[in-house]
């Protein structure tokens, strides 16, 4: 099947688009300008040239049946004369033309005279059709400046309100990456005795809906970190109170529950840190193969650790750990065996072999309490792991493998360490 050729990036553009069509609309209405002008001026030239041709005639006429001398300019069968003209005036009749004569332009006039000849006169054409050549060139000239400042002057309209798009869209963008502090602030939309455009329109809703998102989840956030502060002493009374109870199957599920409990709450906490941007990292050189192998001694599972190829990077371990051990316990608690974590350079990969990521995190990546298929959980440790990689200024992303399995990679930064150069002895 053949596919049709894509047009550059840069004709998808606005102002491409806008230029184009106040180019093609310049030129055609310079065309049809130029195009009535050339035969208004055509017509009353050629009207003129004729009436002065006929008068002539009238004059030549007389004098050829007076039997007068001829003028100058009127002949009897004239070898310029056009064949038409001639035989339209040996029929009886008069007329005008546009002709030649010695190879100049000229308006030949002809009526009937005697024994089948024609009386012809001409006038001379040279001047109007130069007249008219300079016409045509005053509107050729006079359309490529009119539409040359006009495109400039469109251009720059154009160019006033895409800029101006372009820092809506840019700040939209910016909102979606979290920046919630960012604001089009459009000048237009500050004093509310001046009239607004669609931009500035556009402009302002962005900036109150920025508004209202900001305010909403700030108390979202709010709400989480206070009630996670207020759970936490209650718990770790209950916690305490737990360890006193006699041994038995009861206390073994009511340790279970408090220590659910507190995992909770000590991860919305985690939660309502990384949402305030209040974390500091602490960076350090470390490899990240002894790493992996002790995040998989602490989680006490069965996770194979393949090491492809270490490295040393500069990154803040607690927290690189942490981002490990959330994807390497969600690995077992919701996927299947095995589990196997492979460090090969900056990248590290946990995958399992269960049924996958469902499709809305593979998508727009995890989202806190929500699991989907009865997992047990409460959608808090992905959601702590992205975080926390964003803070080390790492990517993770989310991802079914081709033959099943979910799998998590996680990117970090890393530059390749320079090498001191050889010397050759």
């Amino acid at each position: 099947m053949r596919h049709r050729p894509r047009l550059p990036a840069w004709t998808a553009s606005l102002t491409w688009k806008a230029t184009a069509f106040i180019t093609v609309m310049c030129c055609a209405l310079a065309a049809l300008l130029g195009v009535l002008v050339h035969v208004s001026v055509t017509h009353q030239t050629v009207r003129e040239a004729r009436e002065r041709a006929l008068a002539r005639l009238d004059e030549a006429t007389a004098e050829f049946e007076a039997g007068d001398r001829l003028g100058p300019g009127a002949r009897i069968d004239p070898p310029d004369l056009p064949a038409s003209l001639h035989a339209l005036a040996v029929r009886g009749q008069r007329g005008t033309m546009l002709g030649s004569r010695d190879s100049r332009p000229a308006m030949w006039a002809a009526g009937p005279a005697s024994d089948g000849r024609a009386l012809a006169v001409d006038v001379d054409y040279g001047q109007n059709a130069h007249t008219i050549d300079g016409l045509d060139n005053a509107i050729l000239g006079s359309s490529v400046l009119a539409i040359g400042a006009t495109l400039l002057v469109g251009a720059f309209a154009v160019t006033r309100v895409t800029r101006r798009l372009h820092t809506t869209a840019r700040v939209a963008r910016k909102i979606s990456a979290g920046e919630l502090d960012a604001r089009v602030n459009d000048p237009r939309t500050k004093d509310p005795q001046r009239h607004q455009d669609e931009v500035a329109a556009v402009a302002g809703a962005l900036d109150s809906m920025a508004s209202s998102l900001q305010a909403r989840i700030l108390t979202e956030q709010r709400f989480t970190a206070d009630v996670a502060h207020e759970l936490r002493t209650p718990l770790t009374g209950l916690h305490a109170a737990a360890e006193l109870l006699p041994p038995g199957r009861p206390t073994e599920l009511v340790r279970d529950r408090v220590a659910a409990l507190r995992t909770l709450t000590e991860d919305l906490l985690e939660i309502s840190r990384l949402d305030s941007r209040s974390e500091r990292v602490e960076l350090d050189d470390a490899w990240l193969g002894p790493i992996a192998e002790r995040v998989v001694r602490a989680s006490a599972t069965q996770t194979e650790v393949t090491v492809v190829r270490d490295v040393c990077v500069v990154t803040d371990r607690r927290r690189l750990e942490r981002v490990l051990g959330n994807l390497v316990g969600n690995a077992h608690r919701h996927g299947g065996p095995p589990v196997v974590l492979t460090v090969d350079g900056p990248v590290i990969t946990v995958r399992d072999h269960g049924e996958g990521y469902p499709d809305y995190l593979v998508e727009h990546g995890p989202q806190r309490f929500r699991t989907e298929g009865g997992a047990r959980g409460h959608g808090l440790g992905l959601t702590i792991a992205l975080g926390q990689a964003e803070v080390l200024g790492a990517r993770l992303s989310f991802t079914n493998a081709p033959d099943g399995g979910a799998l998590a990679t996680l990117t970090l930064p890393y530059e390749r360490p320079v090498e001191p150069p050889v010397w050759p002895l």
